[in-house]
């Protein structure tokens, strides 16, 4: 009763699953500033215990203690330096997310406002002017007392929150420099896939499928959504268990990050336990909510790093678009390395439990390098440095997926417009193509695309 009175905001905070919830506490702005001033108004009690509890100016020589009225005079001073530096950190982190906004990708937004750093230091300037202000209220009504600890942490604060504005304005300008914003999106799709993936996916894949219960499949039962929204988190641990418990088999029709409407397919069932099964209880596995999150969506983060370098073509930056391409090749390294490209998750006795929307290693290339392509266009340059990029991470990677990278590659090249091109672009394309068809064991493709290409210079003089 009490939620249906919340506006709707406040309502879908309380309605989420607890990690979800805690994931939105801690991408939040308000979230440390907030620790901030309930530990500064502690600190005002401790130090008022200090002056006016036990006295301590009467411990401390003369030149430490201050009478009442300079006291208030210093406090009264700090609150309006304080509050102007807050306003002027404020601003500057207004015109931080605007140009993230409008340069980069507003999906950028949240990875700055949560980025501990900012946060720790919008707090220190909230909560130093939290302390001030209260003990300014304090202190008013003192006329013959002497303080000490008030106004020689008053000073330090002052102190600490010049510094940190300095340090503040170093911290934005250094985050919006296109390689830290590349890195920083590059290491935190690298933490999802270490230790999000790792642990909710990776230690339960099989790769001896087993017994599939095809009989009992005859009989799936197919599930819908109940509600529309995005899917944002899947307990894959609980799931496990409790069709291990139930005796059945689980298909996921989407995966984490798709986009379900009302009434489609969800997920289905089959197994010896179906005929009793109660499937509501699997409703509350899979959390749906009305905006994407990172918490276990690879994807999400492979498309904000995509979209640095699709704005940065599009405002003609190249150099952005090359540092997108190194850092998005780099993550594919990962995302090979570390997750195992079977769709079947096994329970304790490795029998299969659940079948996922399958996601292989073409599926991640695509995301990390698709939309780089295709907004490429016919931009020579930035082709060559994909296949580059490719070529890099086929001398690293699986044999078993290189056949895909060179796909990849020669699906890129195959459609180069017929007209005009440069003889240094064309040259230096087909010198990316031909280490990569070295490497990838793809030389007669390789003749065959370099034929093409020599026939549309050709046509073109």
């Amino acid at each position: 009763m009490f939620k249906k009175l919340l506006p709707w905001q406040m309502r879908k905070f309380f309605e989420m699953s607890k990690r979800i919830r805690q994931h939105e506490i801690h991408s939040t702005l308000w979230y440390m500033p907030a620790l901030y001033i309930l530990g500064a108004i502690g600190f005002v009690a401790i130090t008022l215990y200090l002056d006016i509890g036990l006295e301590l100016s009467q411990y401390m020589p003369d030149l430490m203690r201050t009478t009442a009225e300079p006291t208030r005079l210093l406090v009264s001073a700090l609150i309006g330096g304080i509050l102007t530096l807050s306003a002027f950190t404020l601003n500057s982190l207004l015109v931080v997310l605007t140009t993230f906004s409008g340069q980069f990708s507003p999906r950028m937004l949240i990875n700055f406002v949560a980025d501990r750093t900012t946060q720790h230091f919008i707090g220190i300037f909230h909560g130093s002017f939290v302390y001030v202000l209260v003990v300014f209220l304090f202190i008013t009504g003192k006329g013959d007392e002497y303080f000490v600890a008030i106004p020689t942490i008053t000073v330090l604060l002052a102190f600490l929150t010049v510094v940190t504005f300095i340090f503040f304005i170093n911290h934005a300008t250094s985050w919006m420099q296109v390689h830290n914003i590349a890195t920083n999106m590059k290491e935190e799709s690298i933490s999802i896939v270490k230790k999000v993936l790792r642990n909710d996916l990776e230690q339960y894949r099989a790769v001896k499928v087993g017994d599939l219960m095809e009989k009992e499949r005859e009989r799936e039962v197919l599930i819908t959504a109940p509600t529309s929204g995005y899917i944002q988190l899947i307990d894959f641990n609980s799931m496990i268990k409790e069709a291990q418990r139930d005796q059945i088999i689980i298909k996921l029709h989407n995966k984490v990050g798709d986009y379900v409407l009302k009434n489609n397919q969800h997920f289905s069932y089959w197994g010896k336990g179906a005929e009793t099964l109660n499937p509501e209880k699997y409703h509350s596995f899979i959390e749906i909510g009305y905006k994407e999150t990172e918490i276990q969506d690879l994807k999400m983060g492979m498309t904000k790093l995509a979209e640095i370098g699709v704005k940065s073509i599009g405002n003609d930056d190249p150099q952005t678009a090359i540092t997108v391409i190194h850092q998005m090749a780099d993550l594919l390294l990962e995302v090979e390395k570390n997750i195992t490209f079977t769709p079947y998750l096994a329970d304790t006795t490795g029998q299969v439990r659940v079948e996922l929307d399958a996601e292989d290693f073409s599926y991640y290339l695509y995301r990390g390098f698709g939309y780089l392509r295709h907004y490429a266009g016919d931009n020579y340059p930035i082709i060559t440095e994909i296949i580059s990029a490719l070529s890099m991470v086929s001398q690293s990677i699986s044999k078993d997926k290189l056949d895909i990278i060179w796909e990849f590659a020669k699906n890129s090249t195959e459609y180069v417009p017929d007209k005009f091109i440069y003889d240094l672009d064309r040259d230096y394309l087909l010198k990316a193509l031909n280490d990569l068809a070295e490497t990838t064991n793809h030389q007669g493709d390789f003749r065959i695309i370099e034929e093409r290409l020599l026939k549309i210079e050709k046509k073109a003089k």
